[in-house]
């Protein structure tokens, strides 16, 4: 089968199997052409448990799997591809966490959506990039351990200088991979660009920036904005993603480097063999890691309704 045949293919069963198909904006497009819903990885797991299906497969990378699960316990979830992790995900786990905690045991926890459900099992409020500034403002507790992406924490330090945060070594080592140099190579390319960058860059790949917000936000601004030119600080398949939205418009990376090889390790025959029963993994978690995971993210919510 050429491209065109298997995505129909894969289109005739998830219908006939009554499968949601979710894909992360960082997925190859031929993926993304036949999910049912694409976007940041919170936003999916939100959509998930809307849907009437009770299978989903989350095309993406482990955590944003086990984040299906523990918001909709009830439906069955599988990762097209096994080996599909997070190198954020998982530089912490629950016994450095728990450690790190009895060292500042007054600090409230705030885990970055790309951790482990393990890990959230110990954490007090769950954030993503896009809602960390506005739910760690609203934490009562002025004292906050951010984990586990020191540069996101450090950005939304700066954006709530009221309060003290802790920061450990930690992050996304794609996004931390580009310097100013990249920058300033760039713009010097692309005099008349606007950059566009993901908060999990370094500070003084940031302070360059024109915008700074998460996947979507950077997506959206791009979309909305009537400047024609940008340079795309986040994983080079949204400059190809903007590329087919907007035709009118030049969209440049800003670092050949900014490759995700676990986002782009899952594949659309990977898709195919997982619908077909042939393929994938089941998520399991058992109930306790779902009640206990699932507080953090709980809290989230409660707090950005506040």
């Amino acid at each position: 089968m050429n491209i065109r045949e298997l995505q129909d293919e894969i289109i005739r069963l998830k219908k006939e199997k009554d499968i949601c198909i979710l894909a992360h904006s960082y997925q190859a497009k031929e993926i993304l052409e036949i999910a049912d819903h694409t976007g940041d990885s919170y936003q999916l797991s939100v959509e998930a448990a809307k849907v009437n299906s009770g299978t989903v497969i989350m095309s993406g990378v482990r955590f944003m799997a086990e984040t299906c699960k523990i918001l909709s316990p009830e439906k069955r979830v599988f990762l097209p591809n096994p080996d599909a992790g997070c190198a954020m995900a998982d530089q912490m786990d629950k016994q450095l966490i728990s450690q790190v905690r009895e060292l500042y045991p007054d600090y409230t926890v705030v885990a970055y959506i790309n951790t482990t459900a393990g890990l959230k099992t110990i954490c007090d409020v769950c954030v993503t990039s896009s809602s960390a500034v506005e739910i760690c403002r609203k934490i009562k507790n002025d004292k906050l351990l951010f984990i586990p992406d020191c540069n996101l924490g450090a950005y939304v330090a700066a954006q709530v200088p009221e309060k003290e945060f802790k920061l450990l070594s930690g992050g996304c080592p794609i996004h931390a991979c580009v310097n100013p140099d990249d920058v300033r190579k760039a713009k010097k390319k692309h005099p008349h660009a606007l950059l566009l960058v993901h908060p999990e860059c370094k500070p003084d790949v940031c302070a360059l920036a024109d915008y700074i917000g998460s996947t979507s936000g950077i997506m959206r601004y791009a979309l909305e904005s009537d400047h024609k030119e940008f340079i795309i600080g986040t994983e080079i398949s949204i400059r190809e993603q903007l590329e087919y939205r907007c035709p009118d418009k030049r969209f440049y990376d800003l670092s050949q480097k900014l490759i995700c090889p676990n986002m782009k390790s899952t594949t659309l025959m990977d898709v195919y063999r997982c619908l077909c029963g042939e393929g994938g993994e089941e998520i399991l978690l058992d109930a306790d890691t779902v009640s206990q995971a699932r507080r953090c993210i709980d809290e989230m919510i409660a707090l950005g309704r506040a």
